[in-house]
């Protein structure tokens, strides 16, 4: 789609486009704030493959030769082919039953090496022949007729089609129909400050292809949660199970406003508006932080707004088109006096179905006592939850289709009101804030008053805020952990017991930490019990050493010490000796290489070197390690469990250094 001046000229010169197969005018919105329809110029193409081809061409080529730069503004440009199908032509991508999935899977040695006999089809080894591999597979694929295939790697597809070529097998197929596609090569990405990898993509004929090794939402949610962004985005299986939380999202946006006839930015033009220094002092904050008690808390209790951000967009009606609107002059938002029109907002007619559904689910998987039934809902919900969660950075991300930085600051500004009206409640009730940020509270009753109950407090702010306040959870006790070098509190690192159950919180200390090794992960969840049983810093300690006693004694399998770490650049690029790039070098050499992104596992053996032989890969054979550095990982994790209870580096060293006959503690 085409809008701007010299339209008809634009489509003469069209219509001498080999790529080009049809013209026609359409009458279409093309903002959210438009009040009457434009003219604008539909082309169509003989492949889709092609559209932003001629895009370019439009905007580089044309509008030079013919027209003056930014003449033309063009939509519905960068939509996925097979969604774009599903939108243009109302073709709806939702499954009429339940999928056949088959699972696939073969280690990364073996496709290095290929080797098709270490291939698994449904947990199931094949043969030891390539030849009885594969055609075993063949069979198995033409009689379960799946119409999912989940690769742990979408290697398995050129790799399975390319060894059946080269052993004369020439009736093997994956797909419903012969061969294969690449859609797209690997690539190498930056998302909110984080290196992402994206693997080569590929599709057979008749099947959806998802690949576990790319897709973050089929991890978070499984295929039941995948099916539910499915029926929203009208995103196929496919292309869901590989996009990111903010694509899909922008996918029910999109078919959100081709519902209303409103067209899709190409790029988004609309510029940040002036704003007084000031207002941009005043708006240019994040949410409701305030600093944790660090220490040791009895009998806490955890609420939580839910859903506050996308609550308050629908609640205060926060749209792109909405916000600082031409037809109102009023003071809305607190803080920075945007206005907010009144008239029923975009943004909020997208989320709220989303929000609904979640509470109702959520109802849902309270009430059944089904359990397939209730993993089912809770896919789903979990599906919702990251929507959810991405919806309100993506207003301030430069990119978005529908994005706008006042929208995100308005949100901002309404958060930090509200939490603050929630805190001057609970303390007029009875209740000290030990922690806050975004949209979580910690409260303690305080001595010698009397409290109104918990329940009856989050009613009243519920009411009043008309976005709902839950009891999370009670806390026996918790803990809140100090910064590493700082004895002020970390935001969103803590760790405590729920009430009446024998279940730990853990956030943010390293039994949490992706990068943390098993055995350390374990240790340290075993240094919270104890502190829950003694309540003393001295058993934590002794539990402490008995751990380091074990790894010195090397009864530890090697496993259990991997540690996994995210490559943000190629080996080449790093300037430091560090353990992680003697594992990328040692894995470049096995023609194993990391690209940024990926994770690299690897056990440390001998971190005085500085070569590659400091460490070995996880599918290497694991013997000896190097007992330092992992003493060193285990003091670590033992001084987040300490700190709280005022114990420093100092204390703990010198209680650890004089321990020469351990309590029964140590051993239990």
């Amino acid at each position: 789609m085409v809008a701007g001046n010299g339209l008809d000229a634009l489509r003469d010169r069209l219509r001498s486009d080999p790529k080009v197969t049809s013209t026609r005018y359409e009458e279409w919105f093309t903002s959210l704030s438009s009040e009457t329809k434009s003219t604008v110029l539909r082309v169509g193409l003989e492949r889709a493959t092609e559209v932003r081809t001629l895009a370019h061409e439009i905007r580089r080529l044309y509008e030079i030769e013919q027209f003056h730069p930014g003449a033309f503004r063009l939509f519905n440009v960068d939509l996925a082919p097979q969604f774009r199908y599903c939108v243009e032509t109302g073709t709806s991508p939702v499954p009429e039953r339940d999928l056949r999935v088959l699972d696939l899977a073969i280690p990364e040695t073996a496709l290095r090496d290929q080797d098709v006999t270490a291939l698994t089809v449904d947990g199931d080894r094949l043969g030891d022949s390539p030849e009885a591999v594969l055609t075993a597979l063949d069979r198995r694929v033409q009689t379960a007729d799946p119409d999912v295939l989940r690769c742990s790697t979408a290697r398995i597809i050129p790799f399975c089609h390319e060894q059946a070529n080269e052993l004369g097998i020439d009736d093997f197929r994956l797909g419903r129909a012969d061969g294969y596609e690449k859609l797209a090569g690997s690539s190498t990405y930056e998302s909110y400050g984080q290196v992402g990898h994206s693997p080569a993509r590929f599709r057979v004929p008749g099947r959806a292809v998802v690949d576990e090794s790319n897709s973050f939402l089929l991890d978070e949610s499984g295929i039941p949660g995948l099916l539910d962004l499915v029926e929203r985005s009208w995103r196929p299986l496919q292309e869901t199970a590989w996009g990111s939380i903010g694509t899909i999202l922008t996918a029910i946006q999109v078919r959100t406003a081709l519902e209303r006839d409103v067209l899709i930015p190409w790029n988004k033009w609309e510029p940040e508006q002036f704003k007084t220094v000031a207002t941009l002092h005043e708006a240019d904050r994040g949410g409701f932080t305030f600093a944790p008690d660090v220490g040791m808390h009895e009998d806490v209790v955890q609420i939580d707004f839910g859903s506050l951000y996308p609550n308050i967009m629908c609640e205060y009606n926060i749209s792109p088109e909405t916000v600082c609107c031409d037809c109102h002059d009023s003071d809305d938002v607190p803080g920075i006096g945007y206005s907010i029109c009144d008239r029923d907002g975009f943004i909020p007619n997208v989320l709220r179905p989303i929000i609904d559904d979640r509470a109702s689910i959520k109802r849902e998987i309270a009430a059944t006592s089904d359990p397939d039934r209730r993993q089912n809902l809770q896919a789903r919900s979990n599906a919702l939850k990251w929507i959810l969660v991405s919806c309100f950075g993506y207003q301030g991300y430069r990119n978005a289709k529908f994005g706008r930085i006042e929208c995100h600051e308005a949100i901002n500004a309404f958060a930090r009101e509200i939490l603050l009206d929630a805190k001057e409640t609970l303390e007029a009730g009875g209740w000290r804030v030990v922690h806050g940020i975004v949209d979580s509270l910690w409260v303690q009753p305080v001595d010698g008053e009397s409290q109104t109950p918990i329940p009856e407090l989050c009613d009243r702010i519920s009411e009043r805020e008309s976005i709902p306040l839950e009891l999370e959870d009670r806390y026996d006790w918790i803990c809140f952990v100090p910064l590493r070098d700082s004895d002020a509190g970390a935001l969103t690192k803590y760790f405590g017991r729920v009430a009446g159950s024998d279940e730990l919180v853990t956030k943010g200390i390293e039994a949490v930490q992706r990068s943390t090794p098993t055995f350390i992960e374990a240790l340290q969840r075993d240094l919270i019990w104890t502190l829950d049983r003694e309540r003393s810093p001295e058993a934590v300690c002794e539990r402490l050493y008995h751990g380091i006693q074990t790894l010195e004694a090397g009864d530890v399998d090697p496993q259990n010490l991997l540690i996994r770490k995210r490559v943000s650049k190629s080996v080449e690029e790093y300037d430091q000796r560090t353990q992680t790039v003697a594992a990328l070098q040692r894995a470049k050499d096995q023609d194993l290489p990391r690209h940024p992104g990926q994770d690299v596992e690897y056990l440390v053996v001998d971190d005085s070197r500085r070569s590659k032989e400091r460490v070995r890969l996880a599918h290497e054979p694991l013997r000896e390690f190097d007992t330092e550095v992992y003493r060193t990982l285990a003091l670590r994790a033992g001084e987040s469990v300490l700190r709280p209870l005022g114990w420093d580096r100092s204390d703990y060293r010198r209680y650890l250094n004089g321990i020469t006959t351990l309590s029964l503690e140590g051993f239990q």
